[in-house]
């Protein structure tokens, strides 16, 4: 089955036959007393009982539907809900802090919000948006309570054009407010989802396999990930709706996944289970990271833990706007040679046939050589649509056939991408200085740093951030870790807990910055 309508995507998945089940480490917010076992047809009843008790609060064709609510996959089945009836679904992380929730509400000017009682309280304020719903509990005021609504009424499937805009997914916000992203079915399920569901020698779902997830299901890459599992009908799904380890843990256990995709973040926070006796990675033959590199260290953990002969780490580089770019392949021997120590910001090649690549000088557009490092320019068919609120921000990224990424890299002589730093995180009067590569040198170095992050300081060097599990650090060791590097400030240690995130896990660095040093020194941002 190839992906078509993601308003209808479960019925068809049942109507094919598709024998996955799919594991929950909860029940889902919108079925709470469900239980956390479901069958593809149990799933496809889910989202047309929803898209009735949608219908019956009034949401119909055109609309757009906010939904903000704490991290599940049903996310996603509440946008096919919404998708059902012909609205528009825009689907905004719980993560995102009161003032830039309002502002992208502010932006998308719902006809609905799909919420919990505790953001609608988290808001200070009864949003002016017609038609509000909870999907945890009553709240005061005139939101109505999800499961008040009719789950029996008529929801027939409004069919869309290919072009129309089908979904909004925002950014992850790490330089600033995220933006809201505009997908059309052609650009999103078309030319990304399809060509994910290709049953591709390796990296392709098997219809044996136990597929697990840990990620931040707000955010576009679940909502394609859904329609190709949909399609590929694995043998199992489990959903991990956290990264505690200890929760983790059993769910992994029982069912031992074959194919995982996390968050880098997630990566990070579950990498403890893979020194366990009996590790829950045993099986594991297919990692999948997108976001964000992952560091050398953690690969290494994950693919060390695989007792499967030929374990294989697929890591992916895109944006919201474009989908993945570019992909490069880790093995369990490429993962411990010494340069795989500094080279975790080589991102593989663009996608054949399908993404362009050009590097330019970000001040006056001009291409550069093979080798230098300079603005990376993108060309592909999954383009978004556009930036809701926005348009002239998103006019200034296209440069005629091409977009900015925002992103500082270098196209080597042999076609591979290194991506260096965001410009916007980069610093000013070092353009040799990677911070991303000098972080990546540090936890190689640091085994006991959970994460490092490197930014502009006001004082002229570099200043880091150490995250470790209990907020101290070896001077001797740290002084070990810097030799030979660009000249650093020196460290702050802080906990997991105390980093801003987004709700990918990505930190934002300026926010730590200005919490911890007082500011942050940085790019133009131009390209944000």
């Amino acid at each position: 089955m190839r992906p078509h309508d993601m308003g209808t995507l479960f019925d068809e998945a049942a109507a094919h036959g598709a024998p996955t089940v799919v594991h929950l480490d909860r029940p889902f917010d919108i079925a709470p007393d469900a239980g956390a076992l479901w069958t593809v047809p149990e799933l496809a009843a889910l989202v047309r009982a929803t898209a009735a008790r949608l219908a019956d609060a009034g949401v119909g064709p055109g609309d757009r539907v906010a939904i903000v609510k704490d991290n599940h996959w049903d996310y996603d089945l509440l946008a096919c809900a919404a998708i059902r009836l012909g609205a528009v679904p825009a689907q905004l992380s719980a993560a995102l802090d009161a003032e830039d929730l309002t502002t992208l509400l502010d932006r998308l000017r719902p006809a609905a919000l799909v919420t919990t009682a505790g953001i609608l309280a988290r808001l200070g304020r009864d949003p002016e948006i017609p038609i509000r719903v909870t999907v945890d509990a009553p709240a005061p005021g005139t939101a109505v309570h999800l499961a008040e609504l009719d789950p029996a009424g008529p929801c027939p499937p409004v069919r869309r054009h290919d072009d129309e805009p089908l979904v909004v997914h925002h950014t992850s916000g790490t330089t600033g407010v995220p933006k809201l992203v505009v997908h059309s079915t052609r650009t999103l399920v078309h030319e990304l989802a399809r060509f994910e569901a290709v049953r591709y020698p390796v990296i392709g779902v098997r219809a044996d396999d136990v597929l697990a997830n840990a990620s931040a299901y707000a955010h576009g890459r679940t909502f394609c990930w859904t329609a190709v599992v949909m399609s590929a009908a694995p043998a199992r799904i489990t959903v991990l709706t956290g990264d505690a380890p200890d929760t983790a843990d059993p769910l992994l256990r029982a069912h031992p996944p074959t194919v995982v995709e996390a968050t880098p973040a997630g990566f990070v926070r579950l990498r403890p289970l893979t020194t366990r006796l009996d590790n829950p990675f045993r099986r594991v033959r297919l990692y999948i990271s997108t976001y964000d590199a992952v560091h050398p260290p953690v690969l290494r953990s994950y693919l060390t833990a695989s007792r499967h002969s030929r374990p294989l780490w697929m890591q992916g580089w895109g944006q919201t706007e474009t989908g993945p770019l570019t992909f490069r392949f880790h093995t369990r021997r490429s993962a411990l040679l010494p340069e795989a120590r500094t080279d975790a910001r080589l991102l593989g090649r663009p996608v054949p046939g399908r993404t362009g690549l050009r590097v330019v000088h970000p001040d006056t557009l001009r291409p550069v050589p093979r080798g230098r490092t300079g603005l990376l320019l993108v060309r592909t068919k999954a383009l978004a649509l556009g930036y809701v609120g926005e348009r002239p921000r998103w006019d200034a990224k296209r440069i005629g056939d091409w977009w900015a990424t925002g992103d500082l890299g270098i196209h080597h002589r042999d076609g591979s991408v290194s991506v260096l730093d965001r410009e916007a995180d980069s610093l000013p009067g070092l353009p040799d200085v990677s911070c991303l590569r000098t972080e990546d040198v540090l936890e190689a170095r640091l085994p006991e740093a959970l994460e490092c992050v490197v930014v502009g300081a006001p004082d002229g060097a570099p200043r880091p951030f150490v995250v470790t599990a209990d907020g101290r650090l070896d001077p001797d060791a740290w002084a070990r870790a810097v030799r030979g590097l660009p000249s650093l400030g020196e460290p702050v240690v802080v906990t997991w807990d105390e980093v801003p995130r987004t709700g990918t896990g990505k930190v934002r660095r300026a926010v730590l910055a200005e919490r911890l040093i007082g500011k942050a020194v940085t790019g133009t941002g131009r390209w944000t």
